[in-house]
């Protein structure tokens, strides 16, 4: 078994996924795992990094397939005894015009954002060792649909005792009230991407007091970020950022020092906590 530290970072064979992984590179003294659904995908953009000179390793990754999670898990739990660093960063987004249906786009956007990223934390946060860091990329997207939420939802959302299973509830009826044509009645904004963004907020909200109870004296620090609007596929060529601009505050997370302790539990874009 290897002692050397180790970072994995989600869907990074592109877009922001590949900037935090190319900084990771530079900066964090181990090993680096670069991971995406598509092998080829992945080793082209490990290849890629190689021409730069850097060195990343690959690992498939499909954050939808829970057998995929587990055999990363088993994978690092046996060459590492663990990790150090997890940037859960896989995401999906319809784009504005897509005329799939929105209960479709709904069901399809929460898989993946809330549900695959929740997977992830289940089977990886237990292997995180002492002083590890975990970072969730969400989005500023998530204040706007907060606030797009009716008050019921905002306090449910806000509250610091919300559990997991009731967040879990939440975002399943989000998806139900979408086939049911009433989720604006409920009181949900008309945004699947924002939502699926808000239940990755408040778990890691949820993550980080769970560590404070079961794993205080570890230092492990989680916290979820905004990288900000980012020119990747997802936001198209527009957008203010660079991919490596994009990564700042992700890496930046990624990096706290082992005698920080903060933030934790925080929702960061900026490299600044914001208020949720």
């Amino acid at each position: 078994m290897s002692n050397v530290p180790v970072a994995v970072v989600t869907g990074s064979n592109k877009g922001i996924g590949f900037a935090i992984v190319r900084a990771l590179c530079k900066q964090f003294p181990g090993d680096v795992y670069l991971t995406a659904r598509d092998p080829s995908r992945g080793q082209d953009a490990v290849a890629k990094l190689q021409t730069e000179g850097l060195h990343a390793f690959f690992h498939q990754l499909d954050i939808d397939d829970l057998q995929s999670i587990r055999a990363l898990r088993d994978f690092l739990k046996e060459k590492y005894g663990g990790l150090n660093v997890l940037v859960n960063n896989a995401g999906i987004a319809f784009k504005v015009h897509d005329t799939t249906p929105f209960a479709v786009q709904a069901e399809v956007t929460l898989k993946t954002n809330f549900f695959g990223t929740r997977n992830v934390c289940t089977e990886l946060l237990p292997l995180v060792k002492p002083y590890g860091r975990v970072v969730n990329v969400s989005s500023m997207a998530s204040s706007s649909a907060l606030g797009g939420c009716s008050q019921e939802l905002q306090q449910k959302f806000r509250s610091d005792t919300i559990t997991e299973d009731e967040l879990v509830e939440l975002m399943t009826k989000f998806v139900e009230d979408t086939k049911k044509s009433m989720h604006e009645k409920e009181g949900w904004p008309n945004t699947a991407y924002g939502v699926s963004k808000i239940g990755v907020t408040v778990l890691s909200k949820i993550q980080a007091r769970m560590l404070n109870e079961t794993r205080k004296g570890d230092h492990i620090l989680l916290n979820a970020c905004c990288p900000g609007w980012v020119r990747t596929d997802m936001a198209g060529p527009k957008a203010t950022k660079s991919p490596d601009e994009g990564a700042e505050t992700p890496v930046y997370l990624a990096l706290l020092p082992s005698d920080a302790d903060g933030p934790h539990g925080q929702f960061l874009s900026n490299k600044t906590v914001r208020t949720w």
